[in-house]
């Protein structure tokens, strides 16, 4: 799974990337300093099921901390948008290259309205989020036209061979992860399934890729620099225009997460608190940085950062949690480990779907799965539910 990090230039991308990895990127108050994609890992954040079976855990690729776990995630920092990215201007086919890779989108976006369409900073609350997010949008959704109309005689080629308009647009748009029930879905809302591609309006083409960009590449709002006095204004002109729009403050987390590290406080990313643990003299710049974060805690329950994440990986991409474990009374791996693995799986996966995302081989082999709770055998059908322990039995498993 790959989430990127999308927007127009100098919003706070790298800022977020770095608050959410704890990678240090290059921060600068200029448009394209990102050029090349920045690649690290965040992390998924749910209560571990270490707490209900009463044991210490040892992961070995996740992290678990007080019985919250934390399952690692690819995430992709790419350039920012200008206009007419679409049409190659600024880095706009680099960005889209790089964006079409992700399996959902966190675009950030400037709430404190400090920055004018290419990035450049102007007066805080005379820029307009809002243009920003249609803008973003509407420069992925060019880009998607431009990819169905290139080599436009092709196309008419293809309407004439016997292929189905969903067929079409599968081979067009073959490296976007795009499937053929998300094509077929769009073209039965807009009623242009029996309507040759050379036909469609400028506008039906159009919305076709709106369409498809929404479901292939779905999308959480981080309003990012929320902690500044303008953002409250600016975010109600957005907040029920679009169905995921999160208020955050990528400064505020790198603040706390660095504040965590040289032991200054106790916190965990999400937390909606943190502790001055009591052996910390700070200094007064310290106790008024910490107030700030606080302050904003306390109006909007976290920084924001981890929420994001969260709602990317279990709302949009729908993702539930899987335990898998070899010795299912001990709860262990091969090697002792306790819980060892913590698998992001799509809703609606098998047992079978488990086995083979642990190794191809295991699930060649499969022959049951157990539930570690009920002791029930599972066929290769079972659907999984979130939390779910599962021992896997195959062949390769009894070698």
């Amino acid at each position: 799974m790959l989430i990127g990090l999308i927007g127009k230039a100098n919003v706070g991308k790298s800022t977020f990337f770095s608050a959410s990895t704890d990678n240090v990127v290059n921060i600068a108050n200029y448009p394209f300093t990102t050029v090349k994609p920045n690649l690290g890992i965040c992390h998924a954040r749910v209560k571990c099921v270490c707490t209900e079976f009463g044991v210490k855990d040892n992961p070995v690729h996740s992290i678990c901390i007080d019985g919250v776990r934390f399952i690692p995630i690819e995430v992709v920092d790419v350039a920012g948008l200008v206009p007419g990215a679409h049409e190659g201007k600024g880095l706009g086919n680099k960005f889209l290259d790089d964006a079409r890779q992700a399996d959902a989108l966190i675009h950030i976006i400037d709430l404190s309205g400090s920055t004018d369409s290419e990035g450049r900073p102007i007066a805080t609350g005379t820029g307009d989020p809002v243009e920003d997010i249609k803008f973003v949008e509407e420069e992925f959704d060019l880009w998607l036209v431009s990819i169905i109309k290139r080599d436009w005689d092709k196309i008419r080629e293809l309407d004439s061979s016997g292929l189905s308009t969903t067929q079409i647009l599968r081979k067009r748009l073959s490296g976007l992860g795009v499937t053929e029930s998300a094509i077929d879905r769009v073209l039965n809302n807009l009623n242009l399934h029996n309507k040759k591609i050379k036909d469609w309006t400028e506008q039906e083409t159009l919305d076709f890729c709106h369409n498809t960009r929404i479901i292939v590449k779905p999308v959480v709002i981080a309003a990012n620099k929320a902690d500044i006095s303008t953002s409250h204004n600016l975010l109600q002109q957005i907040v029920g225009k679009y169905p995921h729009v999160i208020p955050c403050t990528s400064e505020l987390e790198m603040l706390l997460r660095k504040a965590a590290k040289n032991g200054f406080v106790h916190y965990l990313p999400g937390d909606n608190s943190f502790e001055i643990k009591e052996s910390m003299q700070l200094s007064e710049k310290q106790k008024d940085a910490l107030q700030i974060v606080s302050e904003f805690i306390k109006k909007h329950g976290t920084t924001g950062v981890q929420e994001i994440i969260n709602i990317t990986c279990f709302n949009l991409l729908k993702k539930i949690v899987v335990y898998p474990v070899e010795d299912e009374s001990k709860l262990t791996d091969k090697k002792g480990n306790i819980l060892p693995e913590a698998y992001l799986l799509n809703e609606g996966s098998t047992a079978k779907d488990l086995a083979i995302a642990i190794h191809q081989e295991l699930g060649k082999g499969f022959l049951f799965g157990i539930d570690v709770r009920t002791k029930r055998r599972l066929g290769a059908d079972h659907k999984l539910k979130n939390n779910d322990v599962i021992k896997i039995v195959s062949t390769t498993s009894r070698k």
